[in-house]
């Protein structure tokens, strides 16, 4: 299903992000891996349960995982978009961003650890 959604979307002149009911499915199903670039102590204060911590300051698309998709997170959305362009620029395909971050995702109640 997200692998199908990543494909579409590839070569979208747009950045590519992925909508709040898509992110809920895939975190239940488990089908992506979902990476936080916000600094360790904004991690430390909420993330979505599951989440990776890789900060935008030391950010490297080389240590994503690579078995399988990739969505990235922040607070509002600037972050994940600056990682993501960064990561598709080193040639990553399989990945997106919530944009609206994790403003959005407390606004619609999304579980937060």
């Amino acid at each position: 299903m997200l692998a199908g959604l990543f494909n579409k979307l590839t070569g979208s002149t747009s950045v590519p992000a992925i909508e709040h009911d898509e992110l809920v499915r895939a975190h239940q199903q488990r089908s992506c891996v979902i990476v936080d670039v916000r600094e360790p102590h904004e991690f430390q204060s909420g993330h979505i349960p599951g989440a990776v911590n890789h900060p935008l300051s030391r950010f490297d698309p080389d240590n994503l995982v690579h078995d399988k998709p990739v969505v990235l997170i922040c607070q509002a959305g600037g972050r994940s978009a600056t990682a993501l362009r960064r990561a598709l620029s080193a040639g990553r395909q399989d990945i997106r961003h919530y944009a609206g971050g994790m403003s959005r995702w407390r606004a619609h109640g999304g579980p937060v650890a």
